[in-house]
């Protein structure tokens, strides 16, 4: 079970953000415009590194160096702007010097319009040439944003000014007067959150359903009070990272409005964000919240705020009077920059208008589908292929008397069996597709496991139909055929039931999920050991005890009818334990 769980962890370290907008591999593009990087932080005032030119004079189809140099730094991003206007697109294009170093980066569809880092490996010194365009205007600055650390980073750091020989002296536009914008202030709450107007002035999405945010820290809590043409959110969950909700049109992850409480620094930071799809969140400036307020205590993070309900001026913002999906996500934080949450988020069952009538919702971690889904495989692999295996091996004697179509009662008890775990295994091979419209490349190596399953599920029964008679000096090949694909199919069903209980699409209760897995192996293969110890001691009864044929005859019949007796009830006992491991498993899936 260390493997799974060892993977995970290193698909999430893979996951993190250390660099100008959280890549550190540079791919950058997104920022070209603002050159800002989406770090939740404030940029440093005073620069530390600066800008060289090989010249200060250039003509169209120049090619001039320009060194980025300083203190020791991860990241950066350097352009070239019109000197006369900094807010303009990026002129003329950049040639590397270090590939390893540097790469060129594609802004607005042009390729070369900015460079950036390669990796998060510390340089101080970066070195290119910036190639003159024919419409070059007659001044123009190089700017570069570099980022030290996740905190710690400079933006347009103003560097020299190159001009055309023919063009008039550079003189240094005059700043438009701006008022400074003013953080918005962030106060500390007093108490825990207040369930007791859930339903009534507050819409409230809790789970454990009912669970009250005053007295029980694991409670997962967001409500939603309309204060005439604003919203007050409250959001509280245990976490030692970053608690987060979002508003979806879909149950699916991007293109949503989304909002993260991050612990830093015995601080938590409210910001706002939009979800692209499965990458890092887009940071948004925190100008559209209000009234934010945030507690830490007993591992609990507590934090609110007030919106308006239409935010015309912000883009990425919902109108919060229509219906959505919410979701509710935790997980890790480090120096400010969040990982992926390793446990499947909380979603709403269905879309809600949280400005509409007050009410008290739930959610599940888990889609109804990938709950059937596991539900049918556990009843196929847990309760009918096992049955169905004892029965082959152990009750050809108990059961030998002709049924249906003339075929014994233990060969028509096992074909049933074995032809349902076939169809329980189709019907649930299908469900995890419909859910993600196509194959799932996160979910490790249980999908791969699960379709040799399926394969040998089908090919088994397909098998069967070809048959050769009793004493068809083929019929050995066949038994030895037919045991070893079922042998491996059921081998690799537990293994891929191992490796899918771990999966966050089910979302059970570990590590409960592992020992009653580990409980129904070893009940299973005590079982068949029991079983065949009893058929030893049964072949070594009736050896042959006198050369008197009736006496034989006679202690075969007694110690047969014992032996009958004794299966049984072993399978009966074996039956009533599968029943109690697979009500276990379907127990733990429906309460996700």
């Amino acid at each position: 079970m260390a493997a799974p769980q060892f993977t995970l962890s290193v698909l999430v370290c893979a996951l993190l953000i250390c660099s100008v907008t959280a890549y550190p591999n540079g791919r950058v593009a997104r920022s070209c415009a603002g050159m800002i990087p989406q770090h939740n932080h404030s940029p440093q005032s005073d620069p530390v590194h600066k800008i060289t030119v090989s010249q200060m004079k250039f003509k169209p189809g120049d090619q001039i160096k320009v060194t980025l140099s300083g203190p020791p730094f991860r990241g950066f991003l350097l352009e070239a702007r019109n000197a006369e206007d900094l807010s303009g697109p990026p002129i003329g294009t950049f040639t590397l010097i270090d590939s390893d170093s540097s790469q060129i980066l594609t802004c607005e569809d042009v390729q070369g319009f900015a460079v950036s880092h390669t990796s998060s490996s510390i340089k101080t010194e970066i070195k290119v040439y910036w190639n003159a365009p024919s419409s070059a205007p007659d001044h123009v600055q190089f700017l570069a944003t570099v980022v030290q650390k996740y905190k710690i980073y400079w933006v347009k750091i103003p560097g020299p000014v190159i001009s055309q020989p023919s063009a008039p002296p550079f003189t240094t536009p005059e700043a438009t007067t701006q008022p400074l914008t003013m953080a918005p202030s962030v106060s500390h709450l007093t108490k825990p959150f207040s369930a007791s107007e859930c339903g009534n002035k507050k819409f409230c999405v809790r789970s454990p359903l009912n669970c009250d945010p005053e007295n029980e820290p694991a409670c997962v809590f967001l409500s939603f009070t309309r204060e005439n043409q604003s919203v007050m959110v409250e959001m509280s969950g245990p976490s030692d990272g970053y608690v987060s909700f979002a508003f979806s049109h879909d149950q699916w992850m991007g293109d949503d409005d989304a909002y993260l409480c991050i612990y830093e620094d015995q601080t938590v930071y409210i910001q706002p964000s939009y979800l692209t799809g499965r990458s890092y969140p887009v940071m948004d400036s925190r100008g559209t919240l209000e009234d934010m307020a945030w507690r830490l205590a007993d591992g609990v993070i507590q934090c609110s705020f007030r919106r308006n309900i239409t935010l015309p001026e912000a883009k990425n913002r919902f109108v919060l009077n229509e219906s959505y999906y919410i979701f509710y996500a935790e997980g890790a934080a480090h120096d400010g920059r969040i990982f992926r949450h390793s446990q499947q988020p909380l979603i709403t069952y269905e879309k809600y208008n949280v400005t509409g009538t007050p009410q008290n919702v739930g959610g599940s971690r888990s889609s109804a589908l990938l709950k059937a889904h596991g539900a049918l495989m556990f009843v196929a692999w847990v309760t009918t292929v096992s049955t169905g295996v004892l029965v082959a091996r152990f009750f050809r004697s108990v059961w030998s008397k002709a049924f249906f179509f003339g075929q014994a009662a233990w060969f028509q008890v096992h074909r049933m069996l074995m032809l349902a775990t076939s169809m329980l295994t189709c019907v649930a091979f299908v469900l995890p597709f419909v859910y993600r419209a196509g194959w799932s490349w996160r979910a490790g190596y249980h999908p791969y496991l699960g379709c040799i399953v399926m394969t040998l599920a089908v090919l088994q029964p397909l098998l069967a139909t070809f048959r050769p008679p009793l004493h068809d000096p083929r019929r050995q090949v066949f038994n030895w055929t037919h045991w070893s694909v079922g042998t491996a199919a059921r081998i690799i069903a537990v293994a891929a039931m191992f490796l899918g209980m771990d999966l966050p699409g089910l979302d059970l209760p570990s590590p409960q999920k592992t020992y009653a897995m580990m409980g129904f192996v070893v009940w299973h293969i005590g079982t068949e050991v029991i079983l065949e110890i009893h058929a030893y001691l049964l072949s070594r009864k009736v050896e042959i005890l006198d050369d008197d044929r009736i006496q034989i005859l006679q202690s075969l019949t007694v110690a047969e009818a014992e032996g009958h007796v004794f299966k049984k009830v072993v399978l009966a006992v074996y039956i009533c334990g599968n029943v109690t491991f697979l009500m276990i498993f379907l127990s733990a899936i429906s309460h996700v």
